[in-house]
């Protein structure tokens, strides 16, 4: 029986899993927004990096009630058996007791060299720091996206035209395969081309193992399980085709405010330097403002009752009083020994008190020196840090911007090269189909051609890649 439920526990986790990947996974045809998006939910990284976000966010919000005042109850119980002191009386008895005290304190401090207020700015900085590192661990995940999405929508258009390129070249097999059965055409001819018809074919196999590839990096990355069919939306790269009208140092500039690893690390330079002021602090006084308010409770606190049975009694011993001899009366108290009551030791034994306390450090075996000296360390590291990431802010721009250009020269030209090809391949066809021009010549134009056309998609994609780089620099949206 405990076998049949240890497996029923089982396959129910398994259905309760694959249903939470399940909803995390998009369907359909997958837009360049959605990828992005699916990976920000999915991602290991986002995901820790929202941690820790949450992390310095309760650090911060910690740092700020440490403003409030303190308040700490203390309640004890004492159960005494045999010789003992009573409490009341301050003298020895033997008996069994029990004992019970109560007190509540607060304390709040006045003042402590702005120790406090720093740490809260500090916190509050680091915050702020924390979360712009997590933006750019989404605004790396989201150009890696569009760099995996890119690479599958190229190895689609690469595919399309291998399979142009495989139809192409089994018409003219067909076409030669006829005249070879009549006899009208050399060989050759046919083995030319048939050994062409084979590369378009291995190419077509190459470009799908290519686009496999491609979808199964962008689902790594979005950390969705792998699916053959997935599909994306297409995007009209012709658009991003446009010339980029702005100049490096404009780009440098607008990253300075906007690039998120930027104000990452000038946050937590800030940061650091609110440290400093903080460890500061504690080489000043402080001065706090604690009260106490506490009670008792004991089992042998008893309080005496006179009876009215009490009575005078003269007796035999007298004492002279002026040469004359008087009686000595006794009074014979008769009393009632009764438990005090517990609310009521409570409220009688109620004390409370308020007080100043000043603490002026002296010597701490240099603790407090030392930690403003470690506080400055970190600041001139976070300087350095800050410093070294504009600067290779600076020159990753300078060496986009240049692949850019690059890439948008290239695109142009090999338009240029496109039509001139397909010039070229149009009248080779003419004159093979007419049984003029040889194999050669046919093949030649065609694998120009061919050759021309994969290289402008292949710089297409490239130029958009590098357009996206730079607005990322920016921060700009980037789908």
């Amino acid at each position: 029986m405990n076998t049949i439920r240890a497996v029923s526990v089982f396959v129910l986790c398994i259905f309760f899993n694959r249903s939470i990947a399940q909803s995390n996974t998009p369907s359909g045809k997958l837009s360049l927004k959605q990828c992005v998006e699916t990976a920000f939910n999915n991602n290991l990284d986002v995901q820790q990096g929202n941690i820790l976000v949450e992390r310095s966010k309760i650090d911060w919000n910690q740092a700020r009630l440490n403003l409030l005042p303190s308040l700490n109850g203390s309640a004890s119980t004492t159960f005494a058996q045999g010789r003992t002191i009573d409490p009341a009386t301050n003298s020895y008895i033997n008996t069994n007791a029990n004992y019970a005290n109560y007190g509540l304190a607060s304390d709040v401090v006045l003042f402590n060299g702005l120790n406090r207020q720093n740490l809260i700015k500090q916190n509050s900085l680091a915050y702020e720091a924390t979360r712009m590192d997590w933006q750019q661990v989404k605004d790396n995940l989201t150009i890696n996206i569009i760099l995996a999405y890119l690479e599958v929508l190229r190895n689609e258009d690469l595919l399309e035209l291998s399979r142009n390129q495989l139809n192409l070249s089994k018409n003219q097999v067909d076409r030669l395969e006829i005249l070879n059965r009549e006899g009208a055409i050399a060989p050759s001819l046919l083995s030319d081309l048939k050994g062409e018809y084979a590369d378009n074919q291995l190419s077509i196999i190459n470009t799908e193992t290519a686009m496999v590839t491609a979808k199964i990096a962008l689902s790594q990355l979005m950390n969705i399980p792998f699916d053959k069919n997935m599909e994306v939306e297409r995007l009209n790269a012709e658009s991003y085709t446009t010339k980029y009208d702005l100049t490096p140092d404009s780009i440098y500039q607008v990253a300075l405010q906007q690039f998120a690893q930027v104000r990452a690390a000038d946050l937590w330079t800030q940061s650091a330097s609110r440290r400093v002021k903080a460890a500061r602090g504690l080489m000043y006084p402080t001065l706090s403002l604690g009260g106490n308010l506490g009670t008792s409770y004991g089992s042998t606190f008893y309080s005496t009752a006179v009876l009215p049975t009490s009575k005078d009694i003269t007796s035999t011993d007298y004492v002279v009083v002026n040469g004359v001899p008087s009686p000595v009366v006794y009074h014979i108290s008769d009393t009632r020994q009764d438990k005090i009551p517990y609310q009521t030791q409570l409220n009688n034994n109620l004390s409370s008190s308020v007080g100043l306390s000043l603490r002026i450090p002296i010597f701490n075996s240099f603790f407090y020196r030392n930690q403003v000296k470690l506080a400055k360390l970190t600041l001139k590291d976070n300087e350095l840090q800050a410093k070294t990431t504009k600067t290779q802010l600076q020159q990753s721009i300078e060496r986009a911007y240049t692949n850019m250009t690059s890439a948008a020269d290239k695109y142009k030209v090999l338009l240029e090269q496109v039509n001139a090809y397909q010039e070229s391949f149009r009248a080779a066809e003419i004159r093979f189909n007419a049984g003029v021009g040889t194999s050669i010549d046919y093949l030649t134009a065609k694998n120009n051609l061919d050759r021309a056309n994969t290289n402008v998609i292949m710089a297409k994609y490239d130029y958009v890649l590098r357009t996206k780089v730079l607005d990322y620099y920016q921060g700009k949206q980037l789908w």
